[in-house]
């Protein structure tokens, strides 16, 4: 899956994990692993500008979603493989995300994963604009972004134990040298 990211809204952000979420919520919404994504982080003045040219309202927004291609849904299992998909594109405004963060009392950085998340299911045709789509979309969210960060943990947890089992294999081999039994041959 190919997920391009672009940084030019001049907040530093931590870009990895973004994509890192994408790829998760694309992966576990069955997306083919031929589609590509394009992520466009931008300041308020140019999402503003998206916002009312594409919805007709005014100001900045947290994240814009365009689809590309319409997603073939209706294909019988055993028809060979599509090309490339180009998904399309999703928007992200860490100026107008970080005050959002504040109010929810989490990071710019969850805020930004929230809103990533948020944006692939539009991309994915979800929507919020009905109550009964509303509790979808949202519970789907929460699913995703909570199996994902629960992945991330069990990847720091993997990473903290392999380093543990490094520290303690180059301990041993030290002491083992010192007492004189090492393996290496005399």
């Amino acid at each position: 899956m190919s997920i391009e990211i672009a940084n030019e809204s001049g907040v530093d952000v931590d870009e990895a994990p973004i994509v890192d979420v994408a790829r998760y919520a694309l992966d576990r919404m069955g997306v083919s692993p031929l589609a590509e994504l394009s992520i466009l982080l931008v300041e308020l003045e140019p999402m503003a500008e998206l916002h009312e040219r594409w919805l007709d309202l005014p100001g900045p927004t947290d994240v814009m979603s365009f689809p590309m291609d319409e997603l073939d849904t209706a294909k019988r299992p055993d028809s060979p493989p599509s090309g490339p998909s180009l998904l399309g594109d999703i928007v992200l405004c860490p100026a107008f995300a970080r005050d959002q963060a504040v109010s929810a009392g989490h990071s710019l950085d969850d805020e930004l994963h929230l809103l990533t998340v948020h944006g692939v299911l539009h991309l994915l045709g979800y929507d919020h604009a009905e109550p009964d789509e509303e509790t979808e979309m949202f519970g789907l969210q929460g699913e995703l972004l909570g199996g994902w960060r629960g992945e991330v943990a069990e990847r720091a947890r993997a990473e903290r134990d392999r380093l543990t089992r490094e520290r303690q294999r180059a301990a041993d081999e030290k002491l083992l040298g010192t007492v004189g039994l090492d393996e290496s041959p005399s």
